[in-house]
């Protein structure tokens, strides 16, 4: 990776699952194509929705029907692999860069050294999970933690996290447990799942940013240019066909 790289920031957007997965896939190839450089994001998902795996076939067909606090939950398909996530009382990251050496494994683990860092200056230590028996047919990615995801001295599952290579140019995004609404979650994935995260009320969303961004700039020896998307550029992420972009509202 090249030294003090500028890197975009573009800031905390809120919207449907669709067009955050929409967005994540242009930013993806923009920069896999080189017309845009490295960039970092946080987002929330309104409303809350069940982000499927790119490959994830198999799910209940009552997903389809879910609601919370009157609204009815997304679902939508990442352009990433990896299990169903409920987005709800989460944050998102995502990362999207190039030139990492090394495979799946080792890149992920590069990347997230960035959120290691950023919680470790909130006072939170994590560790990579051991997947243990029951991965496979567990449909929760927070149901079980593998070593591609982040937990807390207690166990509980903080991140999980999701990857897509393409040509050199990769995509990781992952969920961020806030406070997930539990009656919520045991309606998705049933009781045995949920573990509560016990995390400070002082620690605002804008506080775990900024420790996120901070840690970022180190991690990745960048720069930040902070720009939001532009006119023009929400004209060609809403212009692809959604099919297209990785992603599509699953009814």
């Amino acid at each position: 990776m090249h030294s003090n790289q500028v890197w975009r920031l573009i800031p905390l957007l809120e919207a449907g699952g669709n067009v955050q997965m929409a967005i994540d896939c242009w930013l993806l190839e923009q920069h896999q194509f080189g017309k845009h450089p490295p960039t970092l994001r946080f987002y929330t998902w309104s409303p809350p929705a069940i982000s499927l795996g790119y490959h994830q076939r198999q799910y209940p067909e009552y997903w389809q029907h879910l609601t919370w606090q009157g609204q009815k939950l997304d679902l939508v398909r990442r352009p990433s692999g990896g299990r169903a996530v409920l987005h709800q009382g989460d944050l998102t990251y995502a990362v999207v860069t190039s030139g990492l050496m090394g495979n799946r494994l080792q890149v992920y683990e590069k990347i997230c050294e960035f959120l290691i860092q950023g919680w470790r200056s909130l006072g939170v230590e994590l560790r990579y999970g051991t997947a243990g028996r029951g991965y496979i047919h567990n449909p929760n990615c927070f149901g079980t933690a593998t070593n591609a995801d982040l937990v807390l001295p207690d166990g509980g599952k903080l991140i999980g996290s999701a990857q897509l290579r393409r040509n050199g140019a990769i995509l990781q995004h992952g969920s961020i447990r806030l406070q997930p609404d539990a009656e919520l979650f045991d309606q998705v994935f049933g009781a045995e799942s949920f573990t509560t995260v016990q995390l400070l009320q002082s620690l605002s969303v804008e506080k775990i940013i900024a420790a996120l961004i901070a840690a970022a700039s180190n991690c990745f020896d960048m720069q930040i240019e902070v720009k939001p998307l532009s006119s023009s550029e929400w004209e060609a992420i809403l212009a692809k066909p959604i099919s297209e972009a990785g992603s599509q509202i699953i009814r």
